[in-house]
């Protein structure tokens, strides 16, 4: 089955379509709450010379998107 998917996109990108399938498939109620969990966010900060520079927030893509 992997033969399929492999050309196409990462095993990443495969098991993050089949997440969204299973939550959009989902009951309303119970499918907010796991669209809600989904959501990520990101904070980096580039360190120079030993010393942290200033966080940055990222925005998840998917939610950004969506």
């Amino acid at each position: 089955m992997s033969q399929y998917w492999k050309p196409a996109f990462s095993y990443l990108q495969y098991a993050q379509v089949c997440a969204r399938a299973v939550r959009n498939s989902l009951k309303e109620e119970v499918r907010v709450v796991a669209i809600r969990r989904d959501e990520q966010g990101l904070k980096y900060a580039k360190w120079e010379a030993g010393k942290q520079g200033e966080l940055k927030n990222t925005l998840n893509t998917r939610t950004a998107s969506a």
